[in-house]
């Protein structure tokens, strides 16, 4: 009975996370909304942020796709047996990846091939240590791999672009706390959190910083220093300019949290650990000898929804809609310029890594001439007449893609790719010289987009996995910013160029 309530309170855990952003995230993005002026794109991004998170507590389905590599840290007390709890996880993962909580993301390293069902070497990630309490303790994060790639660290002294000289003191820290966010731009769907860890090697530093995740929003560092550090950051990098999606805007961090270690002499680093807004983390006490559930952190009491109500004043639209129909004429995404709002009905494919660098080596196995590629692994269940059901299908980073991304717009005739965070100069010049566009959707948003997919019409390439296939998608009013057009203009370029000149405003020292 014990292993059987075990596996469930797992299950249950791994269910929640995925679906139920903390009550404290909330309370954060709710104040970020309340920062942007009515009508911008920021403003827009949040609405939708808002809009998701209500439709995943409705759906009980996850908030992003992509639900990344679940990592688990457990405090047991002495004498309990780590074996069997490692085993329930593995159970609840399995089942919770049947069930559509989770995407199957654990991919053989040297094959490519996927598991299915998010089991392998090393997965799902399981640190334990002991405690004498008496209950066990159950925490998990699950961190997508657009903010995880968008981790960085940093080995003291070094030279930071825009802000000079990072020495081995509190104000070098300072700094490299300041380019790590300036660094992330919108790849890794800001406005997001991050956790800091200083000190320690090159493994324990990274580890101390996902550490600092599990802590509240709004909790006060215990050490004074690092108190003073964590304000300074959470009112500084929010005048970079960044803001939700890279789009700009006053909200680019929603928390800050650091911890420290000690080091050896020679070596200094500080390692943060960025996470996107959709900051999914959870934790439970469970009784040693029941395996039930006793206390669930951070969502104790009702849920934070966002009502129409809380909205500030009228939103004004600033941004001229284009109403698309898939396939695109070049005439019709001539015409579309930066800062465009396009909603798009028709048919569309999706395309990741596995799909990019198979178009380079074969041909298509559709025809592609005028037709959109999405950035996107959606959730993917199969019902029990063969068809398939999309539960969750928001975009991924595109920037991994700019090796290929021009020459296969050219070499297929595409017209447009749907993805986040913007690619680069590579595809802006194919742009240009094809007559395409890049389309930013907003990162996370999984409900919403599923909510404009009405079919599943085909698949192709189902050998690479659930999320790397070309899925064949029937959508209706799926709405995306114009960020770089077919006239050589790209936002991100742009806000990049913008927030390395607000980060140069805090070269001079400010932390002795």
């Amino acid at each position: 009975m014990y292993i059987e309530q075990l596996e469930k309170s797992m299950y249950d855990l791994i269910c929640e996370t995925s679906t139920n952003l903390p009550k404290d995230v909330r309370r954060a993005v709710k104040a970020a909304r309340e920062q942007e002026d009515a009508g911008t794109r920021a403003a827009m991004s949040l609405d939708t942020i808002a809009k998701n998170i209500n439709m995943a507590d409705d759906k009980l389905s996850p908030i992003c796709q992509d639900t990344g590599l679940p990592t688990f840290k457990i405090k047991t007390p002495v004498g309990v047996n780590q074996l069997e709890i490692k085993a329930a996880i593995k159970r609840a993962i399995a089942q919770a990846t049947k069930d559509g909580k989770l995407r199957p993301n654990s991919v053989d390293s040297l094959t490519g091939e996927n598991s299915g069902d998010n089991l392998g070497i090393g997965l799902p990630v399981v640190k334990f240590d002991q405690w004498e309490e008496n209950h066990i303790e159950v925490k998990l994060i699950l961190k997508g791999g657009g903010c995880e790639n968008k981790n960085i660290q940093y080995s003291l002294p070094t030279e930071l672009e825009g802000l000079g000289r990072a020495g081995r003191d509190l104000d070098g820290i300072r700094k490299c706390i300041l380019h790590a966010v300036y660094q992330a731009q919108g790849q890794g769907c800001s406005a997001g959190f991050i956790g800091v860890g200083i000190g320690g090697d090159r493994s324990s530093g990274y580890d101390l910083a996902k550490e600092q995740l599990f802590r509240e929003v709004d909790d006060v560092n215990p050490n004074a220093d690092l108190a003073k550090l964590e304000s300074y950051i959470m009112e500084n990098a929010n005048k970079l300019g960044i803001g939700t999606m890279g789009f700009g805007g006053e909200a680019t961090l929603l928390g800050c949290k650091i911890g420290v270690m000690h080091r050896i002499p020679a070596s200094f680093y500080v390692s943060v650990a960025y996470n996107c807004w959709a900051y999914r983390r959870m934790a439970i006490d469970i009784d040693s000898n029941t395996g039930e559930v006793i206390r669930w952190h951070y969502n104790d009491g009702d849920k934070l929804s966002f009502e129409q109500s809380e909205e500030k004043g009228t939103a004004v639209q600033t941004s001229r809609t284009v109403e698309l129909q898939a396939p695109i004429t070049e005439e019709q995404i001539r015409e579309l310029k930066v800062g465009d709002v396009v909603k798009i009905s028709g048919r569309m494919y999706t395309g990741r890594d596995a799909i990019h660098k198979y178009l380079t080596e074969n041909d298509a196995p559709v025809d592609l001439d005028g037709h959109i590629i999405y950035h996107c692994g959606p959730v993917v269940l199969k019902n029990e007449d063969g068809s398939y059901e999309i539960k969750a299908a928001g975009p991924t980073t595109s920037i991994r893609e700019e090796p290929y991304q021009g020459d296969i717009m050219k070499k297929f005739g595409i017209r447009a790719v749907i993805g986040k965070g913007g690619m680069g100069p590579k595809t802006l010049e194919a742009l240009q010289e094809h007559g395409g566009v890049y389309l930013n959707a907003i990162g996370g948003a999984a409900q919403y987009y599923a909510d404009c997919i009405k079919a599943v019409e085909g698949v192709d390439l189902l050998q690479f996995g659930i999320p790397e296939a070309m899925w064949h998608l029937r959508v209706e009013d799926f709405t995306a910013v114009v960020t770089m057009d077919s006239h050589g203009n790209s936002l991100h370029a742009d806000v990049d160029k913008s927030s390395l000149e607000k980060l140069s405003q805090f070269k001079e020292k400010v932390f002795n």
